[in-house]
């Protein structure tokens, strides 16, 4: 089975790393793991004002800082993974990964709000529901 792990270096990740790996029944080294962290976009005034190799890198470095401890993590407790990152908005880029990479499951933390903080709030776990074309499990 090929599973997208999403994170974003909170607690709420390392809490859903936990479970990944407590859960040899549904999880294991026979599975086919990828790491996806999402780092923000630079705005685009600040962009154009940033040369496109300094933007990569600051990219590539912010993604490093979530994807290290948790892939370190993961390969200490015996599994293989793929790490990378997108650009973009989570709920938005965690969807169209899941969906572009034929997953067959995303796992991914969730802060757990209330329905109306949800609401207010908006979710990036909810967005991920509502637009994800595969499975999805939450871990709060």
């Amino acid at each position: 089975m090929k599973i997208l792990i999403a994170v974003d270096g909170s607690a709420y990740t390392k809490r859903m790393i936990g479970y990944v790996t407590a859960h040899d029944e549904l999880f294991g080294p026979a599975q086919e793991y990828t790491v996806l962290t999402v780092v923000p976009a630079v705005p685009p005034r600040a962009a154009a004002a940033i040369d496109k190799q300094t933007l990569t890198d600051y990219y590539a470095d912010e993604a490093e800082k979530v994807l290290k401890p948790v892939r370190t993590f993961l390969e200490k407790q015996g599994l293989k993974v793929k790490a990378t990152y997108k650009v973009g908005s989570p709920g938005d880029v965690i969807p169209k990964t899941a969906t572009a990479g034929k997953f067959d499951m995303v796992v991914m933390g969730s802060h757990g709000h209330s329905a109306l903080g949800s609401l207010v709030l908006g979710s990036v776990a909810v967005k991920v529901l509502a637009n994800c074309k595969v499975p999805v499990l939450l871990v709060r």
